[in-house]
């Protein structure tokens, strides 16, 4: 396949789901509140929601995507796929009160379980989110057919849960084009009282 019919495909499979999906909306730059969360966008989205998580792209998932990921408890998946199961204690299960590494390193093990590969992580950092202390880190990582991407991580632990924000993008292209504006938002990350 071209890279052209690629992209056209992509974009088309988005648009399926978004029809499908019963929570999507259009989100325009500007302020947005999501789940417990305020952040300022310099970019339109598209929104699909589900309890406890959002998928927002710009161009269709393949091309980009932001994964957030509302008040992960103790014992859940870091991406709300399954709960700890005594056969595999050792998976990406969220633990409260873990150091930022820890943190990391569960977002890191949760995308390989989820079939990417070549997963590193550069640049563990705190920020601030308004009061709450969080973490950030940038993303290396491929998809299964070798597609290159890069990407940002951000996460604060409040109240003992969990809230996750992923964004990935093609290295070529999107990820240049997006990551300032990405950056921006995730500066701009807010818990409302």
């Amino acid at each position: 396949m071209t890279r052209c019919l690629v992209r056209i495909v992509a974009l088309a499979a988005t648009l399926v789901l978004l029809v499908a999906c019963g929570g999507n909306r259009l989100q325009k730059a500007g302020n947005a509140s999501v789940f417990d969360l305020q952040l300022t966008t310099d970019l339109d989205w598209a929104r699909i929601s589900a309890p406890r998580q959002e998928q927002w792209t710009v161009d269709g998932a393949a091309l980009n995507q932001l994964m957030i990921l509302s008040r992960i408890k103790p014992r859940e998946h870091v991406f709300l796929r399954a709960k700890e199961r005594s056969w595999r204690p050792d998976g990406p299960w969220f633990r409260a009160g873990v150091r930022p590494d820890e943190v990391r390193d569960i977002v890191l093990d949760g995308l390989r379980g989820a079939g990417w590969a070549n997963v590193e992580a550069r640049q563990l950092r705190p920020v601030r989110w308004g009061g709450t202390a969080g973490l950030r880190f940038d993303l290396d990582l491929d998809n299964p057919n070798g597609l290159v991407y890069r990407g940002m991580v951000t996460a604060a632990e409040r109240e003992g849960r969990l809230t996750l924000l992923v964004w990935i993008a093609p290295a070529e292209h999107y990820y240049g084009r997006d990551a300032e504006a990405v950056g921006r938002m995730f500066d701009s990350l807010r818990f409302v009282e």
